[in-house]
Order: C-alpha cells, then sequence, then structure tokens
C-alpha cells in the first residue's frame, strides 16, 4: 500500500471516538421577531417626535428583514432606508463614518455602489454584528436618532 492510499484509508482505520468533526463557531443571530422589536421601537420614537421616513432592519449580512414606510415618507426614503441598513451590516460601521470620510479627505467613496449617509447603525449582540437599521427622515439628526432607539431595544 502506498502513503498516499494510507493516507486516505486511515480516517477509516481509526476508531471513531478518535475522529471527530470539525466544530464551527457559535454566534448569536437577529430573528424575525428580534427584527420586529428594534423596527417597532424605532418606529415608536418616529411618531413620538412627529418625524416622517423609512426604517430597514436587516441581518448580519445585509438581507432586509423588517421595514416600515411611515405614512407621508416618500418611496425614496424606503431604498435609502435600505441601503443605509445594508450599508451598516456589510461594513460593521456605521454609515456616518462613510459620510465624513465623502466629505473629508475620501471623496472618491461617493462612487461605491453603498448608501454613506449619515443614519444606519450595526445591530451588536454578544460582541458579534448580527444585522443593522438604517433611517431615513427629514435630518441626518432625526434619522440617527430614530436608529439609536431601535439599536436600543436590541437587548445584548
Amino acid at each position: 500500500m502506498s502513503l498516499r492510499h494510507l493516507l486516505v484509508a486511515l480516517p477509516l482505520l481509526m476508531p471513531a471516538t478518535l475522529v471527530s468533526a470539525a466544530e464551527l463557531p457559535r454566534h448569536p443571530v437577529l430573528n424575525l421577531d428580534a427584527a420586529r422589536t428594534v423596527l417597532s421601537a424605532a418606529e415608536a420614537e418616529a411618531r413620538k417626535q412627529g418625524w416622517v421616513g423609512a426604517i430597514a432592519v436587516t441581518d448580519a449580512g445585509g438581507a432586509l428583514l423588517a421595514m416600515a414606510r411611515l405614512d407621508g415618507a416618500g418611496p425614496a426614503a424606503a431604498e435609502i432606508a435600505a441601503g443605509k441598513a445594508r450599508t451598516a451590516a456589510m461594513f460593521r460601521r456605521p454609515t456616518s463614518a462613510f459620510e465624513e470620510a465623502i466629505n473629508g479627505q475620501r471623496p472618491a467613496a461617493i462612487t461605491s455602489r453603498f448608501v454613506m449617509m449619515a443614519g444606519g447603525l450595526p445591530l451588536v449582540a454578544e460582541g458579534q454584528v448580527v444585522g443593522a437599521i438604517g433611517v431615513s427622515a427629514e435630518t441626518p439628526q432625526h434619522d440617527t436618532v430614530i436608529a439609536e432607539a431601535g439599536r436600543a431595544a436590541l437587548v445584548n
């Protein structure tokens, strides 16, 4: 038997107790119920303040889980909110960092396909980014206040 054949057959000859499957890391996941909780808290803050806009919540990869477009908000707000959430999730940082880069030393960042405006925040649980929230309301300050209210509803 050649060395190559022995290496292929070795796992078959070893007792089952010595062969184990690779252990994958475990991490928290943002499920639909948690996404709805984040969305509800953000929506409640917007209504309390009398602000109109759209709110989107994504999973860690930037896929949309939940969205609300409040009465009076235009269709563009929904697209922008989803883009902010996707960008915050994929880069794992607030979208305001990109807006600062565009307005500062990195104007070329505007050529990317991501939404680089304040109002997108990563959602963190157990030290892991599990998703993001994006808000498109009347001003960047309103976006951030609404997004922070949603993020605060996620129990760490």
